[in-house]
């Protein structure tokens, strides 16, 4: 057989993506026991929080969620401090597009698994190719199987456990953000993004309550970050 045939790239594109996202689905597996625990011991059912992941798929904005769960549920409050937390995936989506060698449909329907991880995955080996089909689906879709297959797992057996705040585990995802926070560097526009986003976080919790604090943490952030940022000369 032609070792460049359709078929062998096929193959090969799998592997790739296999192999590049192996790593990271061993990483993500306790974050998404933790996360299936803590949505227990809010009173998610095991079924609930598989829907959720499926249907969501995004750590971060369903952690900030769960933090914030009510009954009734903010809803409102919940889907704008989510469509905040993920607006990143706009840009993202920007970026990777058209290095992906998929038509505009696939495109659309792919994107549904873009997460961080894929996204710097990808970017770097757009670096050397274009990502095709093939690697993607290896990558992001078992991401996507992995997370969603953790979190009910977790679900399962934190309705066993009891309240994960027990034994210190509810702090786990918290201590996680705040070393990526730390790996940012230390550039003058990332403290002071950091520290005005975590100081209006704060303030809000304590002033009005949860989930409003992670919105508008997420906003004054975004102006920090802004207003920080160095100006273009002008020509």
């Amino acid at each position: 057989m032609n070792p460049s045939s359709p078929s062998q790239t096929y193959r090969r594109e799998l592997k790739a993506g296999l192999r590049d996202i192996a790593p990271i689905m061993v990483a993500a597996l306790p974050i998404g026991l933790l996360f299936g625990a803590v949505a227990a011991s809010k009173g998610l059912s095991w079924l609930e929080v598989m829907i959720m992941s499926a249907t969501v798929f995004a750590g971060g904005a369903q952690f900030a969620a769960i933090e914030a769960w009510a009954h009734p549920a903010l809803i409102a409050a919940l889907a704008f401090a989510t469509l905040l937390i993920n607006a990143r995936h706009v840009l993202m989506g920007a970026s990777l597009s058209p290095k992906v060698e998929m038509s505009r449909t696939q495109k659309f329907l792919a994107f549904f698994f873009l997460t961080d991880e894929a996204w710097a995955l990808s970017e770097r080996r757009a670096l050397e190719r274009p990502v095709t089909g093939a690697y993607w689906a290896a990558m992001a879709v078992l991401l996507w199987a992995n997370w969603t297959l953790s979190t009910t797992v977790g679900a399962v057996l934190g309705s066993f456990l009891g309240d994960p705040a027990r034994i210190g585990a509810d702090f786990a995802f918290t201590a996680l953000f705040i070393g990526l926070v730390a790996g940012f560097g230390r550039s003058r526009v990332t403290l002071i993004t950091v520290g005005v986003s975590a100081a209006v976080a704060a303030l809000v919790h304590y002033f009005i309550g949860a989930p409003w604090h992670v919105a508008s943490g997420a906003l004054a952030g975004i102006a920090a970050a802004y207003l920080a940022a160095p100006k273009e000369p002008r020509s």
